[in-house]
């Protein structure tokens, strides 16, 4: 259980370094939509 514990808060670090601001946040979760939806739009058609 402490495995895990200590992979999440590490993985956590790692994806608030990344973004670095609440703003940078923002942008990566728009990213990420617009690509959910580009691949179900690909996937339908």
């Amino acid at each position: 259980m402490r495995k895990v514990f200590v992979l999440f808060a590490a993985a956590a670090a790692l994806t608030t370094a990344a973004c670095n601001t609440v703003a940078g946040v923002g942008r990566d979760t728009a990213a990420a939509g617009s690509a959910v939806t580009q691949a179900a739009e690909d996937a339908k058609n």
